[in-house]
């Protein structure tokens, strides 16, 4: 048997265009007109924690629903192209939802070529090991970088047909241009016959939605005060929490849900690292995060218009979540 070192291969794409640090953004978020934070910023150790506790929450439907549509159709999917893919996934993460795929694509076709994308060195290493560990006939080559510039890079390698794949409803996380672009610049990458899969939280009653991102037990809200602990700690700040109470609203024109953290009353907080402080008025909110939501016929347009044709879909059985294949033009 192939040494599992042999079967991975880790590439560092390199940043082409250098991103704000957390201290800018927090100064540029906090003391515009409109205050905002970065959702990039959520995911510390304990943030991540929380995160991870909101997927398991009866509310929090969204991770549920994709992993029952990979259970039910997994074996469909990864035969859904006219040859054996390899796979490509942007935001890969821990993949513990792509393992379901690509169980079902080594039995169909003997062996894999796996091609995580993600932020996170410690997520491809440790994602990396568990997949190899499970699938000796996994091979691996994983890009460390940011979506656009492994996009780009020349350091992108493909064998053969690709299966690429956008899951978790991170589309929802993008506002509708930046979705446009990530999608288009997918399409440069790809060749024509390769196809997308999307998951894509479905729109539905306003309660339901909000209910996702507001549960009652208040978990989203730790997670979303989290970012002033955060900044608290890194910043010599005095962000008192319960100064702050947590939002979510379901803007049904726009299909999308918004998270604030809104003042309970007037407040200044003093960030001592920045040499800052910042007023926040009675009812005033910082904007933290954006998770839009879909219909097949906007999912549809959105594949037109960046070069793909819609495939088909698969949905779970409450109708709320959906998979969806498009293939490049």
């Amino acid at each position: 048997m192939i040494d599992e070192r042999e079967r991975v291969e880790y590439v560092r794409v390199p940043v082409r265009h250098a991103a704000p640090t957390f201290a800018q953004d927090v100064l540029t978020g906090l003391t515009g007109k409109q205050k905002s934070l970065r959702a990039l910023y959520f995911y510390d150790d304990v943030g991540s924690a929380l995160f991870d506790a909101i997927t398991k929450l009866d509310a929090y439907y969204l991770t549920r629903a994709e992993t029952e549509i990979l259970r039910e159709s997994s074996w469909e999917i990864v035969r859904a192209l006219d040859s054996p893919p390899e796979f490509f996934e942007l935001g890969s993460g821990s993949a513990e939802k792509t393992r379901l795929l690509i169980d079902d694509a080594i039995r169909a076709h003997g062996s894999l070529r796996y091609s995580p994308v993600d932020i996170s060195a410690s997520a491809l290493h440790g994602s990396a090991k568990r997949l190899t560990a499970s699938f000796p006939d996994l091979r691996i080559r994983a890009y460390e970088g940011d979506y656009f510039d492994v996009l780009a890079s020349p350091q992108l390698q493909f064998d053969g047909r690709v299966l690429a794949m956008f899951m978790g409803s991170n589309i929802g996380n993008l506002d509708p241009q930046e979705t446009s672009t990530l999608l288009m610049a997918l399409g440069r990458a790809l060749r024509p016959g390769d196809g997308l899969l999307l998951g894509a939280d479905l729109k539905k009653d306003r309660a339901i939605l909000e209910r996702a991102y507001d549960d009652p037990a208040g978990v989203t809200a730790a997670f979303d005060k989290n970012l002033l602990v955060r900044i608290n700690r890194e910043f010599d700040g005095d962000f008192d929490l319960a100064d702050f109470r947590h939002v979510a609203e379901y803007d049904e024109r726009r299909g999308v849900v918004e998270s604030y953290l809104e003042a309970l009353r007037p407040v200044y907080v003093r960030l001592a690292a920045l040499d800052t402080t910042i007023h926040f008025a009675r009812e005033e909110r910082i904007h933290t995060e954006s998770s839009y939501k879909y219909d097949i016929e906007q999912l549809h347009r959105l594949g037109v218009e960046c070069g793909f044709v819609p495939q088909r879909e698969w949905f779970d059985r409450g109708h709320r979540f959906t998979v969806t294949l498009l293939v490049r033009a």
